[in-house]
């Protein structure tokens, strides 16, 4: 019997209920490992009514569920570790006790893939601002997850069915992009890639390409420097180690190529540069996957959508693929054990 994959809720009053039960539904929904989601009974009982799903609820105290749930035609379990006033809440207006929720279920979903109780944990989207105030001073589930497991580097991974983007660096000002940049920090990115490629894909020698922060790749230097000066000995360092990565490859032409399967993964410089062309291509069914943990977690690649919340139109795709995917690498993990 597999270990679940943990879904923690996110916002209560965001999508992220509505989407997990939409999910369930999914007949795409083909994955070896139970689930078993992080979350608040009464607030997928109000999800649910926004669906017009039935919905059924049952104690259930073996192992780590409190309850079995039936939505639809699909059933699932669940450990409801909070008790909020589903009723009252207004979507997009989450209180401070949505806040502390939020990171209980990221909490202990992560402790439980620690523990080796749960094969992956799959997160919704939370509202930063919440967290925040209710007393939590990270950006997001990536710099929480880091500090829980005693992780210095991570590295945030973009992927859809045709490409795979790495940052160096995520959420910066661009002006403030060529001075957080350096060797070390672009060496570090490229062997995380490569380990995550090899452990959590399955792949023998994953195909890197490293992009230039400049046009024309800096244009021998007539555009910028960092490539000569930064990228380039990253690259020939990772080359000595026994890494296949390649470049410094021009941004506006690299795509093309990564696209029609030269690379496994393309190392972006910056945020922009990466999700741009990720988004184009996935903005339904792109995922978010933190690779350096030792743990497997992936992630919708969208916000909270205040806007959809509470009408059931939200699209569910985006977290069908990242459990799919939280399937596939846990049993590419439990397969190299």
């Amino acid at each position: 019997m597999h270990h679940p994959l943990v879904i923690s809720m996110g916002d209560p009053t965001g999508v992220g209920p509505e989407i997990i039960l939409q999910a369930l539904q999914s007949a795409e929904l083909s994955i070896d490992h139970p689930l078993l989601i992080a979350g608040d009974l009464g607030v997928l009982r109000r999800a649910a009514s926004v669906l017009n799903l039935p919905f059924e609820a049952r104690e259930h105290a073996t192992g780590l569920a409190t309850h079995e749930i039936r939505v639809g035609k699909a059933s699932c379990l669940l450990c409801n570790l909070t008790e909020l006033p589903a009723d009252s809440l207004r979507y997009g207006r989450p209180t401070r006790a949505c806040g502390e929720a939020m990171v209980r279920y990221i909490e202990w979903g992560l402790a439980r893939c620690q523990s080796g109780e749960a094969a992956a944990l799959v997160t919704c989207p939370i509202n930063k601002a919440a967290v925040r105030e209710a007393g939590f001073d990270f950006p997001g589930h990536t710099e929480l997850l880091a500090e829980r497991c005693d992780v210095e580097k991570v590295v945030m991974m973009l992927a859809g069915p045709r490409l795979r983007v790495a940052l160096v660096t995520t959420h910066l000002a661009l002006s403030q992009v060529p001075a957080a940049l350096s060797a070390a920090e672009i060496l570090e990115t490229i062997r995380i890639t490569d380990r995550s490629l090899k452990d959590w894909f399955g792949m023998e020698r994953p195909r890197l390409a490293v992009l230039a922060l400049n046009p024309h790749a800096g244009e021998g230097g007539h555009f910028g420097d960092e490539e000569a000066r930064l990228i380039l000995p990253a690259i020939e360092r990772a080359k000595a180690e026994g890494i296949a990565a390649s470049g410094p490859h021009s941004a506006d032409t690299l795509f093309h190529f990564a696209l029609q399967g030269h690379f496994d993964a393309v190392i972006c410089m910056y945020h922009d540069q990466g999700l741009i062309p990720l988004k184009m291509l996935h903005f339904e069914d792109g995922i978010n996957l933190t690779l350096g943990l030792p743990v497997v977690r992936t992630s919708v690649d969208h916000g909270t959508a205040y806007d959809l919340a509470g009408t059931g139109r939200a699209d569910c795709r985006s977290l069908l693929e990242a459990i799919r995917q939280a399937d596939r690498m846990a049993r590419c993990r439990e397969g190299r054990s």
